[in-house]
């Protein structure tokens, strides 16, 4: 049993505690503080069910970056804007380890990450990482420094397609323009670790459908890592307003394993004509509002199966104030002992 317990004392300042009993008594304590105030609604009867839970995305088309004199904020001659920062700390007890994020915004491109760890069970008393990411819209980077191994990596992501931050010149008829209806992308990442002078590579590709597509939503992804000589492809399709359905293969060329695991979403819509006879019979002239999609989700059922038969099922949703996530995850191969584990979460905001 785990119990969290989270405040915001002030916009832009919040603290969590932590409290579990699993085997034994341990928690944590953590503080976050953000230089942009925190104002979305975050009490769990007003929540967007889309927005906390996990599922198929709609890939967006590509924003154009912020031009740097777009947030310059002058005040008598001077400049008073400031550089948007994120500090968080977590303390675990008894184990005394201890988390740290910072992250600042150096410019509407380019963004500065430092994570550390600090345990005794780690080399060294534990290891920072670094990362410096780019986005440019059309591509973005991602530079990369460890005190473990003193590892050092890079990462890039290319978007084939128009480029966002070219505006076109001459404006076409409306008839001849051609909506982008899909986008390519192609990334890779190289690592080398300069202590134990080992690295490694990986490439991935992805295909995904924009919103102007006609048809059925869809992503596909193709990841290999030629030295581990891992082989993994995905593919998730959007199958009605309700509905997605997904897939995953692996492969592995040098030990010729494989494994294949299939899985759905379904969200649970609210069926508002059970009560609506009744209101109307209160007030005859109440008329049903138009409701947006997001206001009658009640919640989603998520399931997976692998090919040895291992099956997921988990039901993530709202009950009045209360949000819930209710799992269990069953071997169908073992007769004697099918529920390998069970687990429910309750969340509470106001």
């Amino acid at each position: 049993m785990r119990m969290q317990i989270s405040s915001l004392a002030a916009p832009n300042f919040a603290t969590s505690y932590t409290l579990g009993s699993v085997g034994v008594v341990d928690g944590s304590v953590s503080y976050l503080y953000s230089s942009l105030p925190l104002r979305q609604e975050f009490k769990t009867s007003h929540i967007d069910l889309h927005n906390v839970i996990r599922g198929f995305k709609h890939a967006r088309e590509l924003r154009r970056p912020d031009e740097k004199w777009w947030w310059e904020v002058w005040h008598a001659g001077q400049r008073i804007d400031r550089r948007n920062t994120l500090l968080y700390g977590r303390v675990f007890l008894p184990q005394s380890r201890l988390e740290a994020l910072y992250l600042r915004r150096l410019a509407p491109t380019r963004q500065l990450r430092i994570a550390a760890v600090s345990d005794s069970n780690l080399n060294n008393g534990g290891t920072i990482l670094t990362l410096l990411q780019n986005d440019f819209g059309k591509y973005s980077t991602e530079y990369m420094y460890s005190t473990d191994s003193a590892l050092m990596g890079v990462r890039g992501l290319y978007n084939f397609g128009p480029d966002p931050r070219i505006a076109p010149t001459e404006p076409a008829p409306v008839e001849h323009m051609e909506p982008v209806q899909a986008r390519f992308s192609a990334g890779a990442e190289l690592y080398y670790g300069i202590l134990n002078k080992s690295g490694g590579i990986s490439t991935g590709l992805r295909f995904a459908t924009l919103p102007n597509h006609p048809g059925f939503p869809y992503t596909m992804t193709l990841t290999l890592n030629p030295l581990m000589g891992n082989l993994s492809s995905t593919y998730a399709v959007k199958a009605g307003p309700n509905l997605a359905l997904c897939s995953r293969f692996d492969f592995n060329f040098y030990s010729y394993e494989s494994e294949l695991q299939l899985g759905c979403e379904l969200w649970r819509m609210r069926n508002m004509a059970d009560v609506e006879w009744a209101v109307k019979k209160l007030r005859p002239d109440w008329k049903r509002p138009t409701a947006s999609p997001n206001d009658d989700v009640s919640g989603v059922l998520k399931a997976r199966v692998d090919q040895d038969w291992r099956v997921g099922v988990l039901w993530e949703g709202r009950i009045k104030e209360l949000l819930f996530t209710l799992g269990a995850s069953l071997d169908l191969k073992k007769r004697e002992q099918i529920f390998r584990s069970i687990g429910i979460e309750l969340q509470y905001a106001s």
